[in-house]
């Protein structure tokens, strides 16, 4: 299989605490946990350009709508971002791609102007790499140099649709793909087995009925020289699930390979409710299966005994919604079917409340209804166009609350130092989208500054399992102080943070979080103190106090 000559390319090992000590890798001080994960979120095709020379492929040359064509980011300059320590910086634990699989070859006009696959959603062959995104050797020195450091990879997962038709891009076969109705988004029903917009073509994935494979492929596969290993690859694939061969187990398979081949950590699944719940339940055996044999073939590089990870986008989901979804005719409890975690699309909305009534409402439901489960939390995305601060003028505030806030954290590439949200002459999502603003980090002194308590938030959660997973419980209301303990599978993590502050000198209780005597720090300032009397007493020139005790 085309593992092999991967695993042969893979010359680091990535292995366990002791391992990593040997070769001086940076370990955190907390083992990790995907309930406390802070995740860094990047378009791959707007984050970093770090090979020039695969700006420009399949004759993508005309004109588009405003940043609705490849701008030049790939995988190589994602790993240069790695080598330079920038996600270490920013405590971040997992890395979340756009999808990196081979996008339509042409573009289509939405109203908005010609626009590429740049996003990666528009997918032409699951099985290949999108050469704009970079090579599968790329990828796989990604995934080593991101383990290495400890950090997570996470891919994005789409099995509901392909990409549009285009005069280059020819459709799916009849049988494993409708093209109408359009969704209406009413009901169950009109919701999964439809085509989410105009000449997006929506796969069968109800079907359990055998199909060939397309056409277009086996030609494609056969110019590539490499159809013989790719059936035969599909053939035991069916043979030792038993699943039959309909379109969604083709998918699932070929998605799979990005986990044996490269021991990629979870999925991040899109368009969750435009398929029926089985598909997912389905599909996270597939992904625990095909984990189960990365890690037997691979054992020394093997991270941790972290199950493979699924978080999904059921678009409108909503924390407050706990373990259902609502489509007015029925309810559908994604956790139940594969998902560990969904994406909480009411974050950026709750983070206009007051500080307790954000975090004592998380903390509630993730320790009572979400138990054994989390939600992702952001303040911008990719695709949501009501962020919670669109003008970038509360930075500070947006960094604090989401990395504060109980669940995972979803850091939207730009978010740490105020990348614009609002381009002129955009259309839509667009203007979500522009490139990475590393200008204005190296030579804007503001920026630097939102940068640097993004950074000191981020490595604080990293350091700490109780700020994303713990119980979160209020000591004071004013001055705001609050206590996170968590206390499970050897971990027993406490933490003080007081928000909101005077400047200078700050006396605050400790509750019952830590006797008299304790000596402890503040991760903000990197003053230290010692508690007495149930209080700390410390001053600095911040209004944040993130404490943690000392080590002896």
């Amino acid at each position: 299989m085309k593992k092999i000559l991967l695993l042969i390319a893979l010359t680091v090992s990535i292995c366990s605490n002791s391992l990593a000590q040997k070769k001086k890798m940076p370990i955190s001080k907390a083992p990790f946990v995907w309930e406390n994960a802070n995740v860094y979120f990047l378009l791959t095709d707007r984050f970093n350009n770090g090979d020039t020379s695969n700006d420009h492929n399949y004759n993508r040359n005309k004109p588009t709508g405003k940043l609705r064509g490849f701008e030049g980011g790939d995988l190589r300059g994602v790993i240069q971002k790695l080598d330079e320590g920038y996600f270490e910086k920013l405590g971040i634990t997992a890395l979340w791609l756009t999808p990196v699989v081979e996008q339509i070859h042409d573009g289509v006009d939405e109203g908005t102007g010609l626009t590429y696959g740049f996003h990666g959603y528009w997918t032409r062959d699951w099985t290949s790499l999108d050469p704009n995104f970079g090579t599968k050797k790329e990828l796989a020195e990604l995934v080593q140099k991101a383990h290495v450091k400890g950090i997570r990879i996470m891919l994005d997962a789409v099995i509901n649709h392909t990409g549009p038709v285009t005069a280059e891009d020819s459709v799916y076969p009849n049988d494993w793909v409708r093209t109408n109705p359009k969704c209406q988004y009413s009901n169950y029903e009109n919701t999964i087995a439809c085509t989410l917009v105009e000449n997006l073509p929506d796969v069968k994935t109800e079907s359990n009925e055998t199909v060939a494979l397309p056409p277009f492929l086996v030609e494609k596969w056969k110019k590539e020289g490499r159809y013989e290993q790719e059936v035969n690859e599909l053939e035991a694939f069916f043979t030792k699930t038993g699943y039959p061969r309909a379109p969604k187990y083709y998918i699932m398979k070929w998605l799979a390979d990005y986990i044996t081949d490269y021991g990629i950590d979870g999925y991040r699944v899109d368009t969750v409710k435009h398929t029926t719940e089985d598909v997912w339940a389905d599909f996270k055996k597939v992904c625990e299966s095909a984990f189960a044999d990365f890690k037997k073939i691979n054992p020394k590089k093997v991270l941790d005994n972290n199950p493979f990870f699924m978080v999904g986008e059921v678009y409108g989901y909503n924390i407050g919604s706990k373990r259902m979804y609502d489509f007015s005719d029925k309810k559908v409890d994604y956790f139940a079917n594969g998902f560990n975690g969904l994406i909480n699309f009411d974050f950026r909305n709750e983070a206009k409340l007051n500080y307790e009534a954000l975090y004592s409402k998380y903390s509630n439901i993730l320790q009572k209804d979400l138990n054994g489960f989390t939600v992702m939390n952001y303040v911008s995305s990719h695709d949501d166009g009501y962020p919670f601060d669109k003008k970038r003028e509360k930075p500070y505030e947006s960094g604090t609350k989401l990395l504060l806030a109980p669940g995972i954290s979803q850091v939207y590439y730009g978010d740490e130092s105020a990348r614009s949200l609002d381009i002129e002459g955009t259309q839509g999502d667009a203007t979500l989208r522009s490139f990475m603003n590393w200008e204005a980090i190296e030579k804007n002194t503001s920026t630097k500054e939102i940068l640097n308590h993004w950074q000191k938030l981020g490595t604080f959660r990293k350091n700490h399992t109780a700020v994303g997973a713990g119980i979160h419980q209020q000591i004071s209301a004013s001055p705001y102080v609050f206590s996170r303990t968590y206390k499970k599978d050897k971990i027993n993590d406490r933490i003080l943070v007081g928000l909101d502050l005077p400047l200078g000198k700050k006396e605050i209780s400790v509750g019952n979080l830590f006797q008299n005597g304790t000596k402890v720090k503040d991760a903000y300032s990197g003053k230290t103190a010692v508690v007495s009397n149930g209080k700390i007493t410390i001053t600095t020139n911040y209004s944040i106090l993130l404490i943690e005790k000392m080590k002896k």
